[in-house]
């Protein structure tokens, strides 16, 4: 009998276990060549409030230049209801704070502590803050390594606590063609290390452009004769999931001086064979929209030099 990533696609190619791969282990990270560097992240988080039913989604931005090193927290369309935090202002530095605001009939507070939060290639920080959200009361929107204890010490153990997921995040980038991310495809599943890269390899007296993606040191694609192939789709499979991987990089080749490269990978609801362009057209159950989907779309900026 053959195993469920054959039967669903002779292409799929499986990345849960080290000893499945349809493409050798060849590594792909260029020691000469350093990462690109993230400009921006964007995640967005559903919360599903426990005592009313009601979603709210919450969108978080980290982001930081030469000059600026920001949050900002938006709570659902109402443009009314956005936070923003200058990190690095002489004018307000203020890490560490609480504010109360209306927003979609409920009550929200956010308290946040960014004073010694840690940071390093990028705008997001990887410990030492809290980030936290109630509503009406509800704990709903917990980032950081510091919410536990901040819980703990300052709220009230019978605060109900809504349930949350991470339904996408984006990722901005720029500098050269090589970008290094991690992911959580799943609530369940582990971090998985992410690497793109295009680099030239020759074939005969010609140098081609090849793109590579690698999740967790395992060639899951690689496209050759890019500048011809700069569009498509690839079906892998993370912690059991259906991970449709689409990538589009005409802009690199077609539109340089301002043009982005973008890579999706967007979990699927089930073992469907259509994609999830043709699956979003179809009517789903409930229990399917009450499933969280995740999506990483990554936005990639190269220099002209590379």
């Amino acid at each position: 009998m053959r195993d469920i990533v054959s039967c669903f696609s002779e292409n799929a190619v499986n990345v849960s276990h080290p000893s499945c791969s349809s493409y050798s282990n060849t590594a792909c990270i260029t020691p000469s060549l350093t990462p690109s560097v993230q400009n921006a992240v964007a995640s967005i988080h559903r919360v599903l409030l426990s005592q009313t039913q009601k979603q709210v989604l919450v969108k978080v931005t980290w982001c930081r230049n030469n000059s600026v090193q920001g949050l900002s927290i938006t709570f659902g369309d109402d443009p009314l209801s956005t936070f923003k935090l200058n990190i690095n202002s002489r004018l307000f530095r203020k890490k560490k704070g609480s504010k109360i605001f209306d927003s979609h009939d409920s009550k929200i507070e956010l308290f946040w502590d960014l004073s010694n939060a840690k940071f390093e290639n990028g705008p997001e920080p990887i410990d030492g803050f809290y980030v936290l959200a109630m509503f009406d009361s509800e704990i709903g929107l917990v980032l950081g390594d510091m919410a536990e204890d901040f819980i703990a010490k300052k709220l009230k153990s019978k605060n109900p606590v809504a349930k949350t997921a991470l339904i996408s995040r984006q990722e901005h980038c720029s500098g050269n063609t090589l970008y290094s991310t991690k992911a959580q495809f799943c609530e369940t599943g582990v971090l998985h290390e992410v690497l793109i890269k295009c680099s030239v390899e020759n074939e005969g007296f010609k140098g081609n452009p090849v793109l590579m993606v690698s999740i967790d040191k395992k060639v899951v694609i690689r496209v050759k004769r890019l500048q011809w192939n700069f569009r498509g789709n690839q079906t892998i499979f993370v912690d059991g999931l259906l991970v449709d991987l689409l990538w589009d990089v005409h802009d690199w080749f077609f539109n340089p001086a301002s043009g982005y490269a973008v890579f999706m990978f967007r979990t699927r609801s089930g073992l469907d064979s259509r994609l999830w362009l043709e699956e979003k057209l179809m009517a789903q159950n409930k229990d399917q929209q009450e499933k969280a989907e995740f999506s990483l779309l990554i936005y990639a900026c190269k220099s002209s030099s590379q």
